[in-house]
């Protein structure tokens, strides 16, 4: 089962999973996620498409002879936390208690969720699994707050079930969710528009690959030795936001305008990932070079803009950790 099966790393996992012939059902509450059956073909598995809410779904009939969930499901950014929190403690606190309150219940044996690097803070350096958690945004405050849900739950007594919580750093790739950094960098080149930066363009972080992110969500289902675990998924190397403007620039052969203002609250400097311990529980290194993965994300723009009609407004880009799921 996925959970945020319509979102962008969710669509992506689905797709990836149905490719290898496993038989998915996904869980949405986006209006496009219509109520639907794919059955099985001989090269790929079915799909139970269900639109519901977490919080108030038949968890149990979705549950039903679950191999593995993957909670992918979230209300992602930074910024809007810090106005709309109930909506936030709906989508990321309370739908991880009611989903893990049946996974438990169900006897699933595994369940893989997202986590993000933003239940860390700030840090100068790499950030790793040891680090004493200190969220500086209310989005963050809820994803440490799923994730020890996850971990609680995995401990009872009862539970037959492992957690791992993986904690993405900075996803990209196509399909990515307008708002990020990457996303609005390359339509505002493409449409010759304006790019609000937040900050001085200094500040760094740690881009994964979405297909990465596949890659090590499919790991982490296999691995029921090692327990439940928090593990950080990034490259290990970070670039900042002048590095990927410049980047943009070259792929695209235009010129980024690049409009510089004050960085965000909540808002970190830095993300860097140790990725030590997912390469030693899950033999995962991160396998996407940023030039090659930005040129699938700008080809897959192109395209989504050879669709529609042109905006004629201006972009901004911040450069908040988080991702949609």
């Amino acid at each position: 089962m996925v959970t945020g099966a319509a979102g962008f790393i969710g669509s992506h996992l689905v797709e990836a999973l149905r490719r290898s012939g496993t038989n998915v059902v996904g869980i949405d509450r986006k209006s496009s996620w219509a109520n639907r059956e794919i059955p099985p073909t001989d090269e790929r598995g079915s799909l139970h498409a269900v639109h519901a809410d977490l919080v108030s779904a038949d968890l149990s009939a979705c549950l039903e002879n679950a191999s593995t969930v993957f909670h992918l499901a979230a209300l992602p950014g930074v910024r809007p936390s810090w106005t709309q929190f109930p909506e936030y403690l709906h989508c990321n606190v309370l739908a991880t208690q009611r989903l893990m309150d049946a996974c438990v219940r169900s006897g699933v044996p595994k369940v893989v969720m997202a986590s993000s690097s933003s239940v860390y803070g700030g840090a100068e350096g790499t950030m790793s699994e040891d680090d004493v958690p200190r969220p500086l945004s209310p989005y963050g405050v809820t994803k440490l707050a799923a994730e020890r849900l996850a971990l609680a739950f995995a401990a009872r007594r009862d539970a037959t079930l492992s957690v791992s919580a993986l904690r993405f750093f900075t996803v990209y790739g196509p399909g990515q969710r307008p708002d990020m950094f990457i996303g609005r960098v390359i339509r505002a080149t493409l449409e010759n528009t304006p790019i609000e930066v937040y900050g001085d363009g200094t500040q760094i972080r740690d881009f994964v690959h979405v297909s990465d992110i596949v890659h090590a969500l499919r790991l982490a289902a296999t691995r029921f030795d090692e327990g439940s675990s928090v593990l950080n998924i990034g490259t290990g190397h970070a670039v900042s936001a002048n590095e990927i403007l410049a980047l943009t620039g070259e792929l695209t052969g235009l010129t980024p305008n690049a409009r510089y203002g004050p960085a965000r609250i909540g808002d970190v400097r830095a993300t860097t990932a140790d990725t030590g311990r997912a390469r030693r529980r899950l033999g995962f290194t991160a396998r996407t070079e940023l030039r090659a993965g930005l040129a699938t994300q700008i080809e897959w723009a192109r395209q989504v803009l050879s669709q529609a009609p042109a905006q004629g407004t201006a972009s901004s880009a911040g450069m908040a950790p988080t991702h949609r799921s």
